[in-house]
């Protein structure tokens, strides 16, 4: 059975970050992950992509995920887009 990357990923993080939002899409090692949740509220860009690359970790390491690009919000961002 054919691993799924994205569904792994998008419960990997639900699991992580409980109040997420979480949708990942993708194929052949690049992914989109948005995750919208208030764990970022307070932390800037650059530590919102660490949280995830930690998580991430494991997929970048067996070559699953070579290339991810990153949407994260808090919820009153989300809503005003």
């Amino acid at each position: 059975m054919a691993v799924n990357v994205e569904t792994e990923v998008e419960q990997l993080i639900a699991d992580a970050i409980k109040d997420a939002r979480v949708r990942v899409q993708g194929m052949d090692g690049k992914y989109q992950v948005s995750v919208v949740s208030d764990f970022f509220e307070g932390l800037g860009a650059v530590k919102r992509q660490q949280a995830i690359y930690r998580l991430l970790q494991p997929y970048i390491s067996s070559g699953s995920i070579h290339a991810v690009s990153m949407q994260l919000q808090t919820r009153a961002e989300a809503a005003e887009n």
